[in-house]
This record gives structure tokens, sequence and C-alpha cells, in this order.
């Protein structure tokens, strides 16, 4: 696991150091880790679990910008302030890095300072990625796309890429996808209808043919 998180490009010395400043949280489903316009006075690794991140539009609706998994950093801010609200999709559990502290150490290492530019560009991509799946795919395209994108995460940190784990509710991919929840449930009965996928236990789902989806997925 930690091969996949800031403290990869650490030497022995310096996670000591990093050590010294982190706190581990372990956090139930369905909570806040901090709001938009919070102050942003920390930064987080998820080391187990799913983590959701969402803004509000001015008229109340909900678009979830991201869900990251293990691995992953967030609470990187430009300003003094986060820029949208993170929460907790599973029991998860976290390494927390007071913000100044952190500052501190990625002056000294740079290695870290690094590590961290190179996630944060992976965000980037993954963001780009998201504006595709928006602006010009169906909801059938997305919802494969989406489900690939899951499979492809979970072989990067080397488990199982199918039966795929989905977590989320059919609300939170709504959301993610620029979908209604009714529109994510009847594609949903519709890919399990034609055979292409089966729902199993434990918020799992199998993909008969790994090629047909992506051919979904692109529209072919």
């Amino acid at each position: 696991m930690r091969s996949l998180t800031v403290c990869a490009a650490l030497e022995p010395d310096e996670l000591r150091r990093l050590a010294d400043i982190l706190q581990t949280m372990r956090v139930d489903s369905s909570q806040t880790l901090f709001s938009e316009g919070d102050a942003a006075d920390a930064l987080y690794n998820v080391t187990a679990g799913t983590v959701k991140l969402y803004k509000l539009l001015p008229d109340g609706r909900r678009q979830i910008t991201g869900f990251l998994v293990t691995g992953d950093f967030l609470g990187l801010a430009v300003n003094e302030s986060y820029a949208y609200t993170a929460e907790t999709v599973t029991t998860t559990t976290l390494c927390r890095f007071p913000r100044r502290k952190m500052e501190t150490l990625l002056d000294e290492f740079p290695k870290m300072q690094r590590r961290l530019f190179s996630m944060a560009s992976n965000e980037l991509a993954a963001a780009q990625d998201q504006m595709l799946l928006l602006g010009r795919k169906t909801a059938k395209e997305k919802i494969c796309s989406f489900l690939l994108m899951l499979s492809q995460r979970a072989a990067r940190r080397g488990h199982k890429d199918n039966p795929v784990f989905v977590p989320m509710s059919r609300a939170d991919i709504a959301d993610y996808l620029g979908l209604t929840t009714e529109t994510v449930s009847r594609t949903f009965t519709q890919l399990k209808t034609s055979g292409a996928i089966s729902l199993q236990e434990g918020n799992k789902i199998l993909i008969a043919d790994m090629d047909v989806i992506y051919d979904m997925a692109e529209g072919s």
C-alpha cells in the first residue's frame, strides 16, 4: 500500500520524520472529512476505503468530481480554504498531516514534493477524462466507462479487476456522471438483461466480457 501513497518517495529516516507529524484516522461511512470553504488546515492520504469529493451548485444540486481510494491524496489547496467537500463512501482509514508542518517537510524533501506533483498531475488527467464523460457520451457509454475506470484502478493497486467493486450508491454514480438516479438504475438493468454484466453480493459487478464493455464505452 505504501508504494501507492505520497510516502513512496521517502527514505527510512525521512519516513520517520513524516510519521512524527501524521495522525492515523478511521472514519465511518457517510462522514464529512471537511466541507467546501473550511479552512484548509490539513492534508490526507487514503490508506483504505473510498472517499467522494463534491461541490454544491448554486441551485442546490451536487456534482461529484471524483472518488478516491487507497493511495490517493486529498486536501491540497491553492488558497486558505478547501475548494470542495470530502465525504467517506465506506469506512475509511487515512493519514492526516497538518498543512503547515507538511509544507515545511516538503521544502526539506524535494522527492516528496515531486511525488505530490505527480499525484496532482494524475488528478488533472482524471478530471479531463470526467469532462469527456459528462460532455460527449450517452448514458450507457458513461456507465461502461465508469465500470472500466473502477476495474483499471483496482488492477493498478494489485486487486482483481473483475468482478468490479462498486461501493457507491446509484445516486452517487448519477451525480458523478451527470445523470439521474433513475437513468443509472435503468442502464444497469439494461446491461444486466443483455448479459453484459451480472450483479453479485458485496457491491460487486461481474463483467461478462471486457471487450464488449470497452466497445460500449467507446460507442462502437
